[in-house]
């Protein structure tokens, strides 16, 4: 059967061109570079090590909803939904976020590790119950007040850098091969439930000044006013006044004390 015109011109435009498709290098797969410049700050790997430190530190669990802010490959995302974790990471590199989908794909925890192209400043955590972030400490400082107002007893956890003048909880430096002196230390917060102000409690009238988790005032007990320190771990209170020792909790806003 003799070809068309149509046919002849589509079979000679595909000899002609098929030389320069079969040169086209194909695209290669994206590979991260420590030190690669992002939005807020460059990429630069969390070890191994220091990621499980971080996870062990705020005690994550199966219960736990874990948002990373600033998530890069994945590492972190990953590694809490291998603990059984719901977590989602928050990167604005779309490249970072298709590869931390690979990542979890091939980790066998897509299901429970979600990845969000987004910015961290609009980034909604109210729901979750730990935060991980390894950030600069003038963006910890923006993201200060967001933190200050989750649910009490969240945990937040940074890779090396602080939070200003809220001092950390508890802070560990790692010594080992893996991390080799750089990045290597976490800190965790706890966030404090708000308890500054005049309570009525059955040793009588308390009166707090909180400055973060740490407690200062006094205690009118039996006429007598005594100094009063102490501090709030999410909800828990501890005080001590007049050579006591008192716990309480904050439950629906009111402090109860024992």
């Amino acid at each position: 059967m003799p070809l068309t015109r149509r046919t002849s011109l589509t079979l000679f435009l595909a000899a002609l061109l098929a030389p320069a498709f079969a040169q086209a290098p194909a695209r290669s797969a994206f590979e991260p570079k420590s030190g690669q410049a992002g939005k807020d700050v460059v990429w630069v790997p969390t070890p191994q090590k220091l990621v499980d430190t971080m996870l062990d530190m705020a005690k994550v669990t199966r219960r736990d909803y874990v948002i990373d802010l600033g998530s890069g490959d994945g590492r972190m995302v990953i590694t809490a939904a291998k603990r059984g974790a719901r977590a989602l990471g928050v990167e604005y590199n779309p490249d970072m976020v298709k590869l931390s989908r690979q990542n979890a794909e091939k980790e066998g925890v897509a299901a429970k590790a979600r990845f969000a192209k987004a910015d961290l400043f609009e980034t909604d955590l109210s729901e979750a119950s730990v935060v991980t972030l390894f950030l600069l400490p003038d963006i910890n400082l923006k993201l200060r007040p967001k933190l200050l107002a989750l649910r009490p007893g969240t945990r937040v956890v940074s890779n090396t850098f602080t939070m200003g003048d809220w001092k950390a909880d508890r802070e560990t430096t790692l010594e080992s091969e893996d991390c080799a002196g750089s990045w290597c230390t976490a800190l965790l917060w706890i966030v404090p439930a708000r308890v500054a102000g005049t309570h009525s409690v059955p040793q009588g009238e308390l009166t707090l000044e909180q400055q973060y988790q740490m407690l200062t005032g006094t205690l009118r007990t039996d006429g007598k006013t005594v100094p009063v320190r102490g501090k709030v771990r999410g909800e828990e209170v501890v005080l001590v006044a007049g050579g006591h020792r008192y716990r309480g909790r904050v439950n629906g806003g009111t402090l109860e004390l024992r």
